[in-house]
């Protein structure tokens, strides 16, 4: 077994989790130490928890339970498991809420509404998503919440004051979008827990606090793009915010439909690249 840390946070810890055992490896006893969902996203395995025996297969969540001690098993796989785990504190537990025995379920089978957002969090994991992962997290850990208990969040309906603390803190990321701003940056500036942070943004928004601050460095880096100024596509990159050249071009050609550099060219009079992308859609 590998497990590689992919983000911690005091609220929230990311694991990527990959198992190489065999059906001839010997079982043997392992624990939870905190509340956690591990989205199954390849492979198959079995689990012993509780006194009850569950098999796992690709779009399964595994739940751990401070304390809980399980078993697993590999009977009917022989190429291993991976696992996309978010390790949650007990505030964040508390925040969500929901009956305390949902916790003890063992594992949630492949269900439509927890698979894709599985999906939805591994795409973030690798960079193909402007959601953070650490807000992944929190909607999945609560809609699992919602989908096990059998209970549906009701709409957020924010008061004034609420939806004001939503748009100064936006304003706030903008400003400072050239910074690594997590969820719980921005929920400590807003003055909120980053649960309720998180369904407040997005609600009053429409996008959640991370979807904002890869879109603000967008935003700056198309300005500064299409200035007549001599900085590199690499400085521009990092200038915005972005800590990886490549995850810039990537996220900016996703938005853009065209790459850095014939965004560049295009602002300095290549109409045929306008014209291209037009004729695309």
């Amino acid at each position: 077994m590998t497990a590689t840390v992919l983000l911690q946070g005091d609220l929230i810890s990311v694991y990527d989790y990959r198992c190489t055992a065999r059906p001839d490896t010997k079982p043997f006893v392992e624990q939870h130490h905190c509340h956690s969902v591990a989205y199954v996203r390849k492979g198959s395995f079995g689990c012993t928890k509780r006194g009850q025996s569950f098999e796992l297969v690709a779009g399964s969540i595994l739940v751990g339970h401070p304390g809980d001690e399980y078993v697993c098993t590999h009977d009917h796989h022989i190429c291993g498991d991976e696992c996309l785990s978010f390790a949650l504190a007990p505030e964040l537990v508390d925040s969500i809420g929901g009956r305390a025995d949902v916790w003890h379920t063992g594992c949630a089978p492949p269900l439509p509404e927890l698979m894709v957002l599985g999906e939805l969090a591994q795409a973030a994991a690798c960079g193909r998503s402007d959601i953070g992962l650490d807000e992944m997290g929190h909607v999945l850990a609560n809609r699992f919440v919602e989908v096990v208990s059998g209970r549906t969040q009701k709409p957020m309906r924010a008061a004034a004051r609420d939806r004001r603390r939503a748009v100064e803190t936006a304003l706030w990321i903008d400003a400072h979008s050239q910074r690594q701003i997590d969820l719980e940056d921005a929920a400590d500036q807003a003055g909120l827990s980053p649960f309720h942070f998180l369904r407040l943004f997005s609600s009053t928004l429409g996008v959640s606090p991370h979807q904002y601050l890869v879109r603000s460095r967008l935003r700056h880096a198309a300005r500064m793009l299409a200035d007549d100024g001599g900085r590199s596509i690499t400085d521009i990159a990092f200038d915005v915010g972005f800590g990886d050249l490549s995850n810039f071009v990537r996220t900016f050609h996703r938005a853009a439909g065209v790459s850095p550099l014939r965004f560049r060219q295009a602002s300095r009079g290549d109409r045929k690249i306008l014209q291209d992308r037009l004729a695309v859609h």
